[in-house]
């Protein structure tokens, strides 16, 4: 009867052990999210900054292979114009 109150209270104690360790676990976890939010919002502007920077170059990139394909596009459409033109007639 004596091993099987021993069992009863070790479980107890781990189960304490268990919850107290859960606890402690939640704990350092909001202790660091309080710690690290001003570091976050000290850093946001530098990522506002990179994110802006790089649709900024996307869309210089596009209006640029714009650019250089637009006049190709007409170019070829001078040239296949009257081909097209006699294709379609026959």
């Amino acid at each position: 009867m004596t091993a099987l109150i021993t069992l009863f209270a070790l479980a107890g104690g781990f189960a304490v052990l268990c919850i107290v360790a859960v606890a402690g676990i939640v704990l350092l976890k909001v202790a660091f999210k309080i710690v690290f939010l001003p570091l976050k919002l000290l850093v946001l502007p530098f990522i506002l900054l990179g994110v802006l920077m790089k649709v900024v170059l996307v869309f210089a990139f596009g209006v640029t292979l714009l650019a250089l394909v637009l006049p190709v596009l007409i170019v070829g459409a001078l040239f296949l114009g009257p081909f097209l033109i006699l294709a379609a007639v026959r």
